[in-house]
This record gives structure tokens, sequence and C-alpha cells, in this order.
């Protein structure tokens, strides 16, 4: 599916499915998605996995590869200028982890949050259920109950806790949207998807029985050469 230009930075989106049991998934800056078959322990349904393409989508559109770029060059020449200020290296050592801490982390969960909210309106504009990006949270935030996550000022997202807790603050207006027109245009689009994803289903099944059709012809026809 192609995007608008000023939507999408200019080129259509792509997507690749990676087989591994990690639960992730990220953008690259040329609108390529990649997402870990690990996050489908998560996701269950199409409301849920266009909660994660729209997070995704979200970082292009908001362009955080280049404040990324551009936060890193300012660090480095800070850090150069501290090895004039102290030839030693002493403040070098120390200003590095300040800036990590301080700038690097800080900057990464502000971008986390930002793509949930942008992604959260994306979903519910092409009709897909807001509620879902809750939904999917909540179950990372399950599975993850029991192994030990770092704080949240020592992490590049935010918790479980503050991201759940900001849904419960959007999801009101992203609802709004998801209903707007009394919910007429999402009632229409969600019934075209049921019928594709039905279509989707029987060309799959249609494939799989003319695959095993060909295999079976082929040991067929393989056993009759062995008899003869």
């Amino acid at each position: 599916m192609e995007n608008k230009p000023e939507e999408s930075l200019g080129s259509p989106y792509t997507y690749t499915v990676i087989r591994s049991n990690q639960a992730n998934a990220f953008v690259l800056p040329n609108n390529h998605i990649f997402v870990f078959t690990g996050i489908f322990q998560f996701v269950r349904n199409e409301d849920d996995l266009a909660a994660v393409l729209g997070h995704e989508t979200a970082h292009n559109i908001a362009r955080h590869a280049g404040e990324r770029v551009s936060g890193s060059i300012l660090i480095n020449m800070l850090a150069r200028f501290t090895l004039l200020l102290d030839p030693s290296g002493v403040l070098y050592t120390l200003f590095l982890p300040a800036a990590t801490l301080l700038h690097d982390l800080p900057h990464s969960r502000d971008h986390e949050i930002e793509a949930d909210y942008i992604g959260l309106y994306l979903a519910a504009e092409a009709c897909y259920d807001p509620t879902a990006a809750k939904r999917v949270f909540a179950a990372m935030k399950e599975g993850h109950s029991k192994g030990s996550t770092p704080p949240e000022f020592i992490s590049t997202h935010p918790s479980y806790d503050t991201r759940l807790s900001n849904f419960d603050t959007w999801l009101p207006g992203a609802m709004e949207k998801f209903h707007a027109d009394d919910g007429k245009k999402c009632d229409i689009i969600r019934k075209e998807m049921k019928i594709a994803r039905q279509k989707a289903a029987m060309e799959a099944k249609r494939r799989e029985e003319e695959k095993h059709y060909a295999a079976d012809s082929s040991k067929a026809f393989r056993e009759r050469r062995y008899d003869s």
C-alpha cells in the first residue's frame, strides 16, 4: 500500500517478517518495516498488528531517525570540546555517560511516546480499533512480568505503566476519530476488510491444496515408473 508523500516521506512502505522469538519490530528511514514473529505471541488480530505497524510508521512520520542523527552530532561536538578543556580525558569520560543519561535516553523515550500517540491516531484513521494498542502493551507487560526490567530513567523506552497510562489519556480522542461520521465510514471499511480476509484465506487454501495435489501427483508418477 502506498502512502501520501506528506505521510510517508515520499516512498511506499514495505514490510518484512523475520522468523525470530524476539518480540520486536523496527522501521528504517526508507520506510521499510521489519516485524519479528515473536511479537505474535502478543498480537492476536489485525487491530493488534495495526497498533504495532502504526507505531513504527509514526517514527518515520515524526522523523525520529533524523533527530537522533542531529542529536548525536551535537553530543560528539561537545565531547570533542571537553578534550580541549581537559586533554587528560577525565572530563570526556564523565561527559559521555552523563550525555547518555541526560540527553540520549530521555530523547529516546520521548520519541517512543510520540510514536505511541501518532500511531494510535493512524490506526483510528485507518479504521483499526485504537484500543488494540493498549491491549498489546498490556499483554507485553504481562508477558515480561516474570523478567527483570530496568528502571525507566536508564531505559530507551518508557515503562509499560507509563505507556498504558498515556493510552488511557489519549484513547477518548482516538475513539472519537474512529467513530467519526457516526461510525459509518469505519463500518464500511471494516466490512470490506472482513471480505478481503475471507478471500485471502480461500486463496491461501487453494494454493495449499494445489501444492499438495502436485506433490501427490509427482509421488504417484515416481511410484509408477519404479513399478514398471
